[in-house]
Order: C-alpha cells, then sequence, then structure tokens
C-alpha cells in the first residue's frame, strides 16, 4: 500500500520522489534501468522497482498497491509508455497526473525568457539558425544529411558529425570534409552518460538530432545536452500533450494528500543589484531557492532558469504567499541593499516568526556603505536617514550636522532641496548624488545646490550633504533661543522661560507630530521644530501679521520641518496628520472643540495649555479632568526681570501663566 506511484526516467521524477520521500509520504518509484533507480535510496518510505513494465504489468502493480494517485514522469518523447500509464490508470480507477518539462516540448519560455531548446523544420532550417551562433555542434542527424551542414562559416571548425560507423559513410564524410577529430564513427543508440561524454569531451554548445522518439536514444540526447549546458536542437515539431511542471505539481501533491513541508525561508539583501555587489552568501541562497520574492527590479537580478519568481514588496502578501504555497521548500526573498538598512525585511521577519517559518537572515552591501564608498566620503560621522516613501525635511538635519546621508524616492526630490537650501541660505553644502548604483549606468554628480535645482535624476537615488559651516549653522536643540533673537512685530509672544518650560513639559522625541496652536510670532513652533529634526511642526495661526512672523522667523531658523496653517482652530486642524504632542498658547474661546478635534486625530495626545485668565485656567483644568487619563499637572509661573530705576535695580513682575499638561484617555 502507498499513496503515490511515480513512474520516473527523468531528473524531475527523482526530485519529486524526493520531495514525497522528505515529506513521509509513502510512494513507489518505477524506473526503466537499474541506473536509474540507483539514485534513489529505499527506506521504510520510498520503494524502488527498476524494470520495464507494459501496459498489464502497469495495470497489476496499480491494483496491488492501491495508490491515491500516479505520477507520469517519464521522458516527454516516450509516448508509448505514457500512453500505457494512463490506460492502465483509466483501467483502474486511479487519478493520472502528467509531470512535464517546462520549456521542453513547446518552446515554452523558462523563467529568464530562454527556451531549453530550438526546433526547426528541415535540417535546412536548423543551418539557418545555427548560422549566426557561435559554439561547436554535434550533429546526430546522420551522414545523408551532413552536406547541408558545409554551408555554415568555418564548418570544418565548428561541426563535430556522428554518423554510423560503416565504409559507405566514412567516405561520404570524408568527401564532404568530415575527418580526424571532427568524425565519431559509433553504432547507436547511446546511453546518457556516453553522450555527455562527447558534448564535454568536444566542448559543444549545440546538438543536432530528429525528433525520432524513445526508440532511437532520443531521450537520452536531450537529458545529456541538456545537463551539459548544450542547447538542442530538434528537427521536427514536438509532439505535444498537456501537463503541469514540477513546482506545479509539487503544488497539487500538497493539496491532494494533506502535506505539509517544511519550508525554510532566506531574507537575502543584494547589495546594489549588479551581481557584482552580491555576498557570496546572498549568491548560494538564491542559487539553492526554489522561489524567488522580491519586488520587479530585485526579483529580475536575482532569478535563474528554472526558478519560480513572484513579485511582491508588501510583507503582508509575500507572508500570505508562502503560507498558501507549501511547495516550496527553500525560497528566498530578496530585498536591495542591506536587510538591516531601511528594509522591509524586518516587518517580514516579525510576520514569518509568527507564522513558525525557518528563517536565514543573510545581510548584504547597504547603499549607504557602497555609496560613501564610491564617493571618498567617511560615513562614521554621519546623520543617516531615508526620505524613500516617507516625507522628512533634510534641511534641519543638514543645518545641524557635518555630513547627512539619506534615500531619495522621487525625480524631483534632489531639486526640491537644492532649492530649499538656497531659500535657507545653505547655499555651501556640497551635494553628493548616486543613480543606478552598480550598473553601467551608475552616476555619481557632485555640486552646489545652485547648479542642482534643474537636475534630472532617475527617481531612486542617494544623496549625501556636507555641510562644512555647521558648527556655525547648527541650532542647539538643548538650550532655548533668547526672545531677542525671534522676528518680533505688535504679536504676543510667549516669553523665554514660559515658553522653555512648556516645551519641556510636551516630552518631545525626535519623530513627533505637533501642533502649535495660536502660533503667534512662532516662538513656540521654532523650539518644538529644534527638538524634532525627523518630525513635523504644524504652527495655526488666523492673524494675518502673526502669520508673516512666523514665515521671517521659520526662515531665520531653517525651520523647514515646520509648516504654517492659515485658519482658526479646530477648522483650520482638518486634513492634518494626527498629532503626538498639542500646544495651546490661544483658542479663541474654542478649547473644548480645539481639544475634541485633537483627540479623536489621536486618544493618547500629550497636551500643554498656557493659560493667563482665571477662567480660563477653570476650563483648562476641567476639560482635562473630563478628557484627559488622570495625570494632569498644573504649574503656575511668575517671572520677574530686573530693571534700571535711576541708580537702582528693579525687578518687574509679568503676569503669572499657568501651566497644565496630560495626555488624552488613550483608546
Amino acid at each position: 500500500m502507498c499513496k503515490a506511484i511515480i513512474f520516473g526516467g527523468t531528473t524531475e521524477g527523482r526530485l519529486l520522489a524526493e520531495f514525497l520521500k522528505r515529506a513521509e509520504v509513502r510512494t513507489h518509484v518505477c524506473t526503466a534501468t537499474e541506473y536509474g533507480g540507483s539514485l534513489l535510496e529505499e527506506d521504510g518510505v520510498l520503494t524502488v522497482s527498476e524494470e520495464r513494465l507494459d501496459e498489464g504489468q502497469m495495470k497489476a502493480l496499480i491494483e496491488k498497491l492501491k495508490p491515491e494517485l500516479v505520477v507520469d514522469a517519464t521522458h516527454p518523447f516516450a509516448k508509448d509508455v505514457t500512453c500505457n500509464i494512463k490506460n492502465a490508470c483509466r483501467c483502474c480507477g486511479t487519478e493520472y497526473i502528467r509531470l512535464l518539462r517546462e520549456g521542453l516540448l513547446s518552446g515554452k519560455e523558462s523563467g529568464q525568457g530562454k527556451a531549453q531548446c530550438i526546433y526547426a523544420d528541415s535540417v535546412k532550417d536548423a543551418v539557418t539558425l545555427l548560422a549566426p551562433t557561435e559554439g561547436k555542434i554535434l550533429v546526430t542527424t546522420g551522414s545523408k544529411e551532413l552536406a547541408a551542414f558545409t554551408e555554415l562559416e568555418n564548418y570544418k571548425e565548428r561541426v563535430i558529425a556522428r554518423v554510423l560507423s560503416t565504409a559507405e559513410s566514412v567516405k561520404h564524410c570524408k568527401e564532404l570534409g568530415f575527418e580526424g577529430k571532427n568524425l565519431i564513427c559509433m553504432q547507436g543508440p547511446f546511453s546518457k552518460e556516453l553522450n555527455k561524454a562527447m558534448i564535454r569531451q568536444y566542448g559543444c554548445s549545440y546538438m543536432v538530432t530528429k525528433a525520432s522518439g524513445n526508440a532511437g536514444g532520443f531521450a537520452e540526447k536531450i537529458e545529456a545536452a541538456l545537463e551539459c549546458g548544450c542547447t538542442p536542437v530538434i528537427i521536427g515539431r514536438p509532439y505535444e500533450e498537456e501537463g503541469i511542471d514540477f513546482n506545479s505539481c509539487k503544488a497539487l501533491l500538497c493539496q491532494k494528500l494533506d502535506i505539509v513541508t517544511r519550508q525554510h525561508v532566506s531574507l537575502v539583501g543584494i547589495g546594489m543589484g549588479s551581481e557584482s555587489t552580491m555576498t557570496k552568501e546572498a549568491s548560494c541562497a538564491i542559487d539553492q531557492a526554489e522561489l524567488i520574492i522580491g519586488a520587479k527590479r530585485m526579483a529580475e537580478a536575482a532569478v535563474h532558469p528554472g526558478q519560480d519568481v513572484f513579485y511582491e514588496y508588501s510583507s503582508v502578501k509575500i507572508a500570505e504567499y508562502i503560507e498558501n504555497h507549501r511547495e516550496y521548500e527553500k525560497i528566498a526573498v530578496v530585498f536591495s541593499g542591506d536587510i538591516g538598512f531601511y528594509s522591509g525585511a524586518k516587518k517580514l521577519t516579525a510576520l514569518l516568526e509568527d507564522r513558525g517559518f525557518e528563517i536565514s537572515l543573510i545581510p548584504g552591501i547597504s547603499s549607504v556603505s557602497y555609496f560613501m564608498g564610491r564617493t571618498g566620503l567617511s560615513w562614521d560621522d554621519a546623520v543617516i536617514t531615508s526620505n524613500h516613501g516617507i516625507v522628512n525635511s533634510l534641511i534641519p538635519l543638514i543645518r545641524d550636522n557635518h555630513k547627512v546621508f539619506s534615500i531619495l524616492g522621487k525625480p524631483e526630490d534632489v531639486r526640491t532641496l537644492a532649492a530649499s537650501l538656497m531659500e535657507y541660505g545653505l547655499d555651501k553644502v556640497r551635494l553628493y548624488v548616486g543613480e543606478n548604483l552598480s550598473y553601467s549606468d551608475e552616476k555619481i554628480t557632485t555640486d552646489y545646490p545652485a547648479n542642482m535645482t534643474n537636475l534630472e535624476t532617475s527617481g531612486l537615488c542617494v544623496v549625501a550633504a556636507v555641510n562644512d559651516l555647521a558648527e556655525t549653522t547648527a541650532v542647539n536643540p538643548l538650550s532655548a533661543r533668547r526672545d531677542s533673537e525671534f522676528i518680533r512685530g505688535r504679536v504676543p509672544m510667549t516669553k523665554e522661560e514660559v515658553r522653555t518650560v512648556s516645551v519641556s513639559k510636551l516630552g518631545l522625541k525626535p519623530y513627533s507630530i505637533c501642533y502649535d496652536v495660536g502660533a503667534g510670532t512662532g516662538s513656540v513652533s521654532i523650539e518644538m521644530a529644534v527638538r524634532v529634526p525627523k518630525g513635523k511642526v504644524y504652527a495655526i495661526e488666523k492673524k494675518e501679521e502673526a502669520v508673516s512672523l512666523l514665515r521671517e522667523n521659520k526662515k531665520k531658523f531653517m525651520a523647514d520641518n515646520m509648516e504654517i496653517i492659515e485658519g482658526l482652530a479646530p477648522e483650520a486642524l482638518e486634513g492634518l496628520p494626527a498629532p503626538t504632542h498639542v500646544f495651546i498658547g490661544g483658542s479663541s474661546g474654542n478649547m473644548r472643540e480645539i481639544l475634541c478635534s485633537v483627540f479623536a486625530k489621536n486618544p493618547s495626545a500629550a497636551v500643554v495649555i498656557n493659560c493667563i485668565a482665571l477662567e480660563s485656567v477653570s476650563q483648562a483644568l476641567s476639560l482635562a479632568k473630563e478628557l484627559g487619563a488622570g495625570d494632569e499637572e498644573v504649574i503656575q509661573m511668575s517671572v520677574s526681570r530686573a530693571s534700571k530705576v535711576g541708580s537702582y535695580t528693579m525687578m518687574t513682575g509679568e503676569n503669572p501663566i499657568t501651566i497644565i499638561s496630560f495626555t488624552g484617555k488613550g483608546v
């Protein structure tokens, strides 16, 4: 008793038997020769018989073993054998599956777009097809067809003729110019091993044969040529039959026999994309994989003939695909650069681990190490970030640091960056832009912003910005700006001491998304922007004069991560991303509506409210208790400043400010 019978004879049949053996599916394999059987090792799961069976013997074997299905993995040109297997299965009522070698019969394209065999309607057509090629040709069509090959340029060197060992045949070949090392006189049919030995001995790139059927040793010729990397040129149209390829057959068996395979997934960093930047470990993992997964550009750079490919970059979809395709035991998911450098491998690793897959993490050469090496810049002192798929301002980073490296994702990104650097007076920054790294059309451009405002790039690229004046342009996030540093008009401004405490109570992070409601001159907005160089600040202000001052202070402090929103809150908050931190310096009587709008976007947002009037303090405290998580903090500040009155120094008090801080209740 067994679950499956495989009629072998091909490499695919052997590989399928080994697959079922690993899955512990009881299988019997029938091979036509002792050699074929010797390639498989019997055990408690796999049994092997080594003899040619006729239709009746096949039927008897199926009736004895009672398999759930039979797989015909015999050679595609063994037409009579396939017919016998089909008839035996039909008589026994057993499901029949035909396993075909992809690309062999109909010239279908393989994974890299190249057919494994070339077909010609006649000997003359075969000669025409071979004329523009290079490499030696083993011709096995006999001496009578040999004259046509004399049309090939340098045929006496290129063509090796294999003919019958008769005096008449040898004489005819000699008259055509075939003799000595270019003539093989032997009686066939030949085994696959002998065919392989001849192909390798003569270094043949092509082998010409007729589609003569199994009796003439045709199958052995084709197998030998393909295993040696020699392209078969077959005279005669192939016998067409229906069937499925190897991986489709494995998928069908998994479904019908309830096979759960042990899948191993390698997450592979392939470097910049060219083979030259791929590590040996990465190449090895890719070579061993049955399935290659990745975004189209990366997957196409990695896939080899005979491998299946799935073009996808979504981690969720990749994990689902692997889980739903248990026929693949070894899978390589490829990523550009290094899997630890702004890579989707992080999310995919977590998803695959949750599903219990075996995972190997294979690092690659990152774009930062490759590009900085190509430009001669050290990167141990560089700030490294990415603007691929996200939008962050690079200006604050370039303003405050000597070197900044970033990945850019859109064709206009370099032009936009150059224009912004010019706008903020950072025109002395040197930009290094890299495109198509490692490919033949790799391009590295180095110049100042003024010469890059019209630069055309191919989209995805990298940039290194070198600011030699960073010591003078940097804004210190650890100290507060003095009131005198801001451009001021008649618009009220949150004073330095109050501003420092208020921003401190917010607890900002580098990636925070901030609102400054009632921004005024922008003093609080600027302080927040300095502290969130990789985040964003939205300064909301309704007064025209204040908006003008906001623009001036934004430019002065190079706060490109600050966006000015003209309008009255809460209506002005519509369409803005959810905030992580909110400062309210003026609510225009809309405090409840503003807070409700904020917590609708982010129920856990941190809020700081500054109040002068006692009525505002009362309302803010009431709302903090109603909407907050219960950890509200209340501070009242009274600041006095010294001033000269005659020969004396007197303290003059400012209005006391109540600072109320709390967080939302959360979800």
